[in-house]
């Protein structure tokens, strides 16, 4: 470890922290893709593709129980316990999964299931992992370990892909169901278990005292601040629309994609292809595009590219149908979203002031999207049975909607900007203002 810690510059003993979890953090990450790419496959193949639009819909309206959740749990237990204890979790709900298997449960309940843990495993796991790592790195510490610490999730998620990838036609030279991957993730959650209760057993936790609040009381904090800014007011109708166009994009992608490559390992195979493209061109674009961009160009303005791309994304998809298509188009407002906007977005919620940054940030993350995405399955799985029912051409109603909500998205995003200025004397910002005059000044507004 001698040479690593050179390398990196580390002090005594950060070493073995940097290990423990960055391994940790890779671990879920591995087993999330493994789990992800199989659970989507194995829907396709069982349920077909009208019926992921129930699967989102129910996911997300999880999402919005896990933000919740967030707000009653993280604060109230040993951040250490409560990670050993969810890792453990996680083992025995993929024994569970198995067992499913097992006993021939219906196939598009087990990878319907499987699909909602993933889901977790993205969202509620990482929460609660940085939580638990800003308790055992100090702030000098967090600067330099935390960018390391978060590369070992891009690695875990190439293993992933590599496994989901190669499985298909390992499993079948060895006459084993695709589903005894599931075996794999739980020995690795185990693993996981005994790297974080040995590797931090002699670390001590900070103990922050953080106040109590009830879910309501989070929500109307939240709700009461995008509504007091204006900025902020149609910023919160850009993210209703993007969110609404984001998951018609990928239900449309399914589908032609699920026609395209049929049969569970065949589309396996091409899913797990996609999602590595995906994770090295997002790497490549937050490591050299993204920050300079922001570098260089005002912050309201980078937010209109989002939005831009999702409108040529899904007329691309009405003008010209077919696999090549939808894979670009959901491509790229993937790309886009996880990156440039994304990091727009935390930047512009630095103008937010401390005390309400938190509660406000869980409402433009986490309610928002949540709201918008099952808006979207509502609308489009109406227009979708009714489709059905009636013969018509319907994919051309649900992308004119998409349509539509990019465009709307583009509106709000142009009203945000006119109004960014004067929103920033509002008497919301101006402890931000007086506080952090300097975090203010390096924005080029």
């Amino acid at each position: 470890m001698g040479f690593i810690s050179r390398l990196f510059r580390l002090q005594p003993g950060e070493d073995r922290l940097l290990l423990v979890l960055g391994l940790f953090l890779m671990i879920n990450s591995l087993a999330r893709q493994v789990a992800g790419i199989v659970a989507v496959s194995g829907f396709l193949s069982e349920g077909g593709a009208n019926q992921m639009l129930l699967i989102i819909g129910i996911d997300y309206a999880l999402v919005m129980a896990v933000g919740a959740l967030q707000s009653l749990v993280v604060d109230k237990f040993n951040r250490i316990k409560l990670m050993s204890t969810m890792t453990l979790i996680f083992a025995v709900i993929f024994v569970f999964l198995r067992i499913m298997f097992y006993f021939d449960a219906p196939g598009w309940l087990n990878y319907s299931v499987m699909y909602l843990v993933v889901e977790q495993q993205f969202i509620f796991f990482p929460m609660i992992f940085w939580v638990m790592a800003t308790d055992v790195c100090s702030m000098a510490q967090s600067k330099r370990l935390f960018p390391l610490i978060s590369s070992w999730n891009f690695v875990g998620i190439l293993l992933g892909t590599a496994v989901a990838a190669l499985s298909p036609g390992l499993f079948s030279r060895l006459s084993l169901p695709i589903e005894d991957i599931l075996y794999l993730n739980v020995a690795i959650y185990l693993l996981a278990y005994l790297l974080l209760t040995n590797g931090l057993r002699s670390v001590t936790v900070r103990k922050t005292a953080q106040p109590r609040e009830t879910i309501r009381e989070t929500l109307r904090e939240g709700w009461d601040f995008v509504r007091g800014v204006t900025s902020f007011r149609y910023l919160t109708l850009a993210i209703l629309a993007l969110a609404l166009v984001d998951t018609i994009v990928e239900f449309r992608f399914y589908v032609v994609t699920d026609a395209a490559f049929s049969g569970q390992e065949t589309y396996q195979r091409f899913f797990s292809i996609y999602t590595l493209a995906v994770t090295i061109i997002s790497f490549a674009i937050q490591a050299l595009v993204t920050g300079r961009l922001l570098q260089k160009m005002n912050l309201k303005d980078t937010f209109f590219f989002f939005p831009g791309v999702a409108f040529l994304g899904v007329l691309g998809m009405l003008l010209v149908p077919g696999a090549s298509m939808a894979v670009a188009a959901m491509l790229l407002v993937k790309l886009m979203r996880d990156t440039i906007f994304d990091s727009t977005l935390k930047a512009f919620q630095s103008l937010v002031p401390e005390e309400r940054r938190g509660r406000v940030s869980t409402f433009l993350t986490s309610y928002l999207p949540a709201i918008g995405t099952i808006l979207a399955c509502l609308i489009t799985g109406a227009i979708v049975a009714l489709g059905v029912r009636f013969g018509w051409q319907y994919h051309l109603a649900y992308l004119a909607v998409a349509l539509g909500g990019a465009a709307l998205a583009v509106f709000f995003v142009a009203k945000m900007r006119e109004t960014y200025e004067s929103s920033l004397l509002n008497w919301r910002l101006k402890r931000r203002q007086r506080s952090t005059s300097s975090v203010l000044d390096k924005l080029d507004f």
